[in-house]
């Protein structure tokens, strides 16, 4: 990404700034298991309540949505999928200034983390 990004306030970030379709760009697994398909993910494609997900060989479809703790008012990336179910803190977001490149890192329950970009 040659475009200057710019952090997220995420105690502000708006749902339809995660829209759209992101590739996958680096993961560290941790103690996930690496036969999910969250774990071999290539492509997500977030359109408003629906996620689908695609992997080698494997397509999984579902819902996802925003949720936020009382106390710091933190964003979590809930996903549900056909096979799984799980969440992850939104601990980045990087935006360029017309919205058309973003840069999102997750940190899953599972000690997954994942940087995803866009386009």
């Amino acid at each position: 990404m040659s475009e200057q990004l710019f952090d997220v306030n995420l105690q502000q970030l708006p749902d339809e700034f995660l829209t759209g379709n992101w590739r996958v760009a680096d993961r560290v697994l941790s103690r996930t298991d690496p036969a999910t398909t969250l774990a071999q993910a290539e492509r997500f494609q977030l359109q408003p309540g629906r996620v689908e997900i695609q992997a080698p060989g494997v397509r999984d479809d579902g819902r996802w949505q925003v949720q936020r703790d009382s106390l710091l008012n933190r964003p979590y990336l809930e996903l549900i999928l056909g096979q799984e179910q799980t969440r992850a803190l939104i601990t980045r977001l990087r935006r360029s200034r017309d919205g058309s490149t973003s840069q999102l890192n997750l940190y899953f329950q599972s000690g997954m983390e994942m940087q995803l970009t866009r386009p």
